[in-house]
């Protein structure tokens, strides 16, 4: 069964549209639950409303990935917060709903892509940190159904 460990919105982009700048320093908030609005997005995320059919309006990321990526580079005490993605789940391939339709919690979503890391995540998290995640980056979606989504674990 899927599990929902973490959820984390931010008001503003620390590193999409930086490109040859400074990362942002927009605060990443840890939450219980969002509100998801079928093609708009999660409420009070730095993505909502960000264009029509947008493919990220929603990114999960595997737990169990994450932290295989904290053993392969020896990073401790550093927070999943950092990847910038939503949802963090555990007990799922999340690489298997890319083109297709799935549901948690009563939402439906549209697993539109795999969200590809960029070179900030070497910053972010640790040199490698890019490169380790090429495959792995988590999943792209796109919000189907209005709901409410809560952490359960």
């Amino acid at each position: 069964m899927i599990q929902i460990e973490h959820i984390f919105i931010s008001p503003g982009h620390n590193f999409f549209g930086h490109h040859g700048k400074p990362a942002g320093e927009n605060e990443v908030v840890a939450v219980d639950s969002i509100e998801c609005v079928a093609g708009s997005g999660i409420r009070g995320d730095r993505f909502f409303d960000h264009k029509p059919d947008y493919k990220g309006q929603i990114t999960f990321f595997s737990m169990e990935v994450f932290e295989a990526l904290c053993e392969a580079l020896n990073v401790s005490n550093i927070s999943p917060s950092a990847v910038r993605r939503n949802v963090f789940t555990r007990g799922v391939d999340l690489d298997q709903w890319i083109g297709k339709e799935f549901e948690i919690q009563g939402i439906r979503f549209s697993g539109a892509e795999e969200c590809k890391p960029c070179y900030w995540m070497d910053q972010a998290i640790a040199p490698g940190a890019e490169a380790y995640l090429k495959g792995r980056g988590g999943l792209r979606a796109r919000i189907l159904s209005d709901g409410v989504l809560k952490r359960t674990a």
